[in-house]
């Protein structure tokens, strides 16, 4: 495939952890950037060292949850700068710390609203915008979390998995438009939302390692991107092999909430 070179970018989540060194790997001459978050004070700080590396950079500080900000920022920019790759990148995390622990509603809502809706305010207003031009580029970031539901964060791995069966229904559709979606599944990723999880993890990588992967892969359209390789196919066979097996194995890695002591 041909490596696609995208020169306005724009990324959710852009803030912390995965979002800002995905900011950082394509932060360049030439590059106008959208970086989207919350906090003002760390997204002002990631456009700062981006624009260091010579990217232009425009900021939008918001809630990924709120549909109507979202839709007006991102038609204000790609008034501007046509965005060629969206990356809905925001997350949030939940995990039960104890067997008595549980996700109540005001929990879970929070969880799927913010990766699964919170994505969809990103792509629905900003794919509208590319079918027109048709052409574009839009990922979805996922989890490897998505292939198998572990009893230790319900919440977010439905939201992860809903995320992919998104992906996985527009794609040909969207095919059809030029416009490509890639759904990226990472692993275990070195950022505060990961430092929190209680359970094992295993081949965990630098997020500006992870970035600089999702980049290249990003690059030659590939339909899915899912990392560390051993860690996904593990993954794999997980969801192919029978539930109870499935669940024991998971128990042994800690991802079963354990009994207060």
């Amino acid at each position: 495939m041909v490596s696609m070179v995208p020169r306005h970018v724009v990324i959710t989540g852009a803030s912390a952890g995965l979002g800002r060194a995905l900011a950082l790997a394509y932060a360049a001459d030439g590059v106008v950037l959208g970086l989207m978050g919350r906090d003002a004070e760390r997204l002002e700080a990631c456009a700062d060292a981006c624009r260091s590396q010579g990217a232009d950079v425009i900021t939008g500080q918001m809630d990924v949850r709120d549909a109507r900000a979202m839709q007006a920022w991102l038609w204000a920019f790609d008034d501007a700068h046509p965005i060629d790759l969206l990356i809905a990148n925001a997350g949030a995390a939940s995990t039960l710390k104890s067997a008595q622990d549980w996700e109540e509603l005001d929990r879970t809502v929070t969880v799927v609203d913010t990766n699964f809706y919170g994505a969809m305010h990103a792509v629905l207003p900003v794919v509208v915008r590319m079918r027109l031009r048709r052409r574009g580029q839009v990922a979805l970031i996922s989890s490897l979390a998505a292939l198998r539901g572990m009893a230790i964060s319900p919440a977010y791995c439905a939201s992860k998995a809903a995320l992919k069966a998104y992906g996985e229904s527009v794609r040909p559709v969207l095919a059809r438009d030029g416009i490509g979606v890639s759904i990226v599944m990472p692993g275990f990723v070195k950022t505060a939302m990961s430092a929190v999880f209680p359970g094992d993890k295993p081949c965990l990588w630098s997020a500006d390692r992870a970035a600089s992967h999702i980049r290249r892969k990003l690059a030659l359209r590939r339909a899915e991107i899912a990392f560390p390789g051993l860690l996904a196919i593990g993954m794999r066979v997980l969801s192919l092999l029978p539930a109870t097996l499935a669940d024991a194995i998971l128990d042994k890695l800690s991802y079963l909430p354990r009994e207060e002591c």
